[in-house]
């Protein structure tokens, strides 16, 4: 491997470790938030939870335009060419968009919160707390301007900052509000203001850092503003259309699960999927934050595209397949202790969503080829084909199999998923497998396939041993693989550390 190789995978490891470990940071936080909205909320409670957030995400999707991920694009391509009065222009059309976005979004949910209401829940009883929702669409849109114009500039450590500070608050201010609606024997109507509270913390924090960018104070014409202003939305109309799609869909499996079943099984539901990304999206977190500004720059160079979305796979499964192993055998474990005895329904479908979890990690970074390319068209194609296909999914298999439906549903999507994608990309940009790709593949699909059979034909106990020790095993190889691609010295600590327990270092020289 070439020094330049060793160096872009030391990359990867180093933004996987500051934004993964900012992201483990904010899991902690995320457990004692989700355990004491459990003992708090119940099923129906955090069922809530889940529908008020989706229609706050879906909300901030469309009134955003995207561009909160196409001013990441547009951060990126303005801070290569180190042109100071191009940044400027851009982080300031971003701000200003930004906020008419967000006032836009307000002002949809205001006016049409008994249509959501009726449509989320059946009637409209629910249209005041819609209406108050609508504050955490207006802070949250504002904030992710404000994290766009960072990540863009790659200051990943403030990043990481934003993320690990804006999860503390919430989870501080969030368990107070609802505790304190809980003394008064009203828990559930302190689920929306709890979102508000997070939301008025993410704008803070993502203020504080945001402003440590420095860049000329200009005066932009209007003719400026149009030409910025186009730029954003141009990619940023394909950005949130592709969210939209993904937000409605999870919005429809919501509920179409309230419809069949009830709304105790929209909480395990939710509950299954807050649990099955708390370890995947450490990998896809840094993935969004570091990876796709990187691509961006090289993408004109079809070979240079495909090797770094190679190298980024390869990293992402050597970080997820074992953890997603270790997750698929205490299943039962970590739902008890992530929520309560009560969510025992949620474990077959959270590894169902975990099987889905591992296709999402190979197939996210080939979707951004698409992105870097700004084919917009056909970036709208694929996620449209995607989440169709997901929803009819859903449709089909909470009819037929139940709850664990939507489950098997997610992951069938990833499979058709992965199909499209490859087709495309391989088109675009030539893409193929590198070889390392492919035998990692071999020994990641066996033994996740082990341990999904084995709970249905092992004694409770085996398929648990069985399970943790596939994990073990892989996790070493993965760091063995780890050590081999990366220059030591960018090696998180914690891995370098273990390494060494292993022996496969020596006094921190490089294993042979």
């Amino acid at each position: 491997m070439t020094d330049s190789g060793r160096q872009t995978y030391g990359q990867i490891l180093k933004s996987s470790a500051l934004i993964g470990g900012s992201s483990a940071i904010n899991v902690g936080f995320r457990i004692v938030r989700v355990k004491v909205f459990a003992i708090l909320l119940g099923p129906t409670g955090v069922g809530l939870l889940g529908l008020y957030g989706s229609v706050a995400d879906l909300t901030r999707s469309v009134a955003g335009l995207g561009i909160n991920s196409s001013g990441v694009r547009q951060v990126a391509e303005a801070a290569t060419t180190g042109d100071a009065s191009r940044i400027a222009h851009t982080v300031t059309a971003l701000r200003r968009v930004a906020l008419l976005c967000a006032v836009l979004g307000a002002l949809i949910l205001v006016i049409f919160r008994d249509a959501f209401s009726r449509l989320t829940f059946g009637d409209s009883q629910h249209g005041g707390s819609i209406a108050l929702l609508s504050l955490a669409v207006l802070f949250t849109i504002v904030s992710d301007a404000q994290t766009a114009a960072v990540q863009g500039m790659r200051r990943m450590v403030d990043l990481a900052c934003i993320n690990v500070l804006a999860g503390f608050y919430a989870t501080l201010f969030g368990i107070i509000v609802v505790y304190l609606y809980y003394r008064y024997g009203r828990a559930e109507d302190g689920v929306v203001p709890s979102l508000v509270c997070a939301a008025v913390m993410g704008i803070v924090t993502s203020w504080w850092y945001a402003r440590k960018i420095k860049f000329e104070r200009i005066r932009m014409t209007s003719r400026q503003i149009v030409v910025e202003t186009s730029a954003l939305l141009k990619m940023g109309v394909a950005f949130m259309t592709g969210g939209v799609l993904m937000l409605g869909a999870g919005y429809a499996t919501r509920i179409i699960i309230v419809r069949m079943l009830s709304l105790d099984y929209a909480g395990y539901y939710q509950s299954a999927w807050a649990v099955s990304g708390v370890y995947v999206g450490f990998i896809l977190d840094a993935m969004g934050a570091d990876f796709f500004p990187r691509l961006t720059a090289v993408a004109n160079n079809n070979a240079e595209s495909n090797r770094l979305v190679n190298e980024q796979v390869e990293v992402g499964l050597l970080l997820a397949g074992p953890g997603t192993i270790g997750l698929l055998a205490v299943a039962p474990v970590v739902i008890e202790l992530f929520y309560s005895a009560k969510f025992g329904p949620a474990v077959g479908v959270l590894r169902w969503i975990c099987l889905g979890m591992i296709l999402r990690v190979v197939t996210w970074p080939m979707g951004y080829i698409i992105l870097a390319k700004g084919k917009r068209n056909m970036f709208i194609w694929t996620e449209l084909l995607k989440n169709l296909s997901y929803v009819a999914f859903v449709w089909f298999g909470v009819r037929f199999f139940g709850l664990a439906g939507a489950g098997i549903a997610f992951f069938a999507m990833y499979v058709a998923y992965y199909a499209l994608i490859y087709t495309v990309v391989k088109r675009v940009s030539g893409f193929a497998w590198s070889g390392a790709n492919l035998r990692l593949a071999a020994l990641l699909a066996p033994a996740i396939a082990i341990v999904c059979f084995s709970w249905h034909f092992l004694p409770r106990l085996l398929a648990l041993t069985l399970g943790l020790g596939l994990a073990l095993v892989t996790g070493i190889l993965s760091l063995k693989r780890l050590s081999a691609l990366a220059p030591l010295e960018q090696m998180p600590e914690i891995v370098t550390k273990t390494l060494t327990f292993l022996h496969l270092t020596s006094r921190g020289s490089r294993p042979s």
